[in-house]
């Protein structure tokens, strides 16, 4: 009888030494709110955060992981026990994102352990702007990409959106994109000049309005 009385709390203590548990040889990424509001932030993989100002957020992600982004969320509103409801950046009104979000936003993408051993990444203004960001490496590596400059104010009308600045791949709104923030994309075939590599075992900072 005693065995099966045990059997329960075991299992429940290896389901919370796995989720507590840091991922062996993954990539860290610390996601800090700077900004004077808050935010929600995103992540795929990763899920979803509400960060006040100040907060910080641990992400992990294993080596050879692709198509991976961090960005954050504003004008967010809860809608249920797991929703919310976002002006920029909604994952189909996930709290916990496993999509994709809506433009417009500043994304931080990358990919980790690829050709030469390297991990690729980048911010990118193809889908759009809504808060500053930097992506700058924290060991074994020292340049990364920064968006400092706030484009919601002189975004062009054409082109506002509620809490955003939309990105039409038109080439004169490119260059009012590159112009503000030259490290980021602002087309989708701008790579000599935004994509930066690391080695792998790289782990990374995300700053919303370094």
């Amino acid at each position: 009888m005693n065995h099966l009385k045990f059997f329960p709390i075991f299992s429940l203590l290896l389901a919370l030494t796995s989720l507590f548990s840091t991922p062996t040889n993954a990539a860290m990424f610390v996601v800090r709110n700077n900004c004077p509001y808050t935010v929600w932030g995103a992540a795929v993989p990763g899920g979803g955060r509400q960060m006040n100002p100040g907060a910080t957020w641990i992400v992990y992600a294993n080596p050879g992981q692709t198509a991976a982004r961090i960005w954050a969320r504003t004008g967010c509103r809860y809608n249920g026990q797991n929703g919310l409801i976002c002006n920029t950046g909604d994952c189909g009104g996930q709290f916990h994102c496993t999509g994709y979000g809506r433009g417009p936003n500043t994304l931080a993408e990358y990919a980790l352990k690829q050709w030469n051993d390297l991990d690729f990444f980048d911010i990118s203004l193809v889908d759009g702007f809504n808060v500053p960001m930097s992506f700058l490496p924290t060991n074994g590596c020292n340049r990364g990409p920064t968006c400092a400059a706030d484009l919601n104010g002189p975004c062009p009308g054409p082109l506002r959106a509620n809490g955003g600045c939309n990105n039409a791949y038109n080439y004169s709104y490119s260059r009012f994109f590159k112009g503000r923030c030259p490290d980021a994309y602002s087309y989708p075939q701008d790579d000599a000049t935004s994509m930066y590599s690391c080695p792998s075992g790289t782990n990374y900072k995300v700053t919303f309005c370094p």
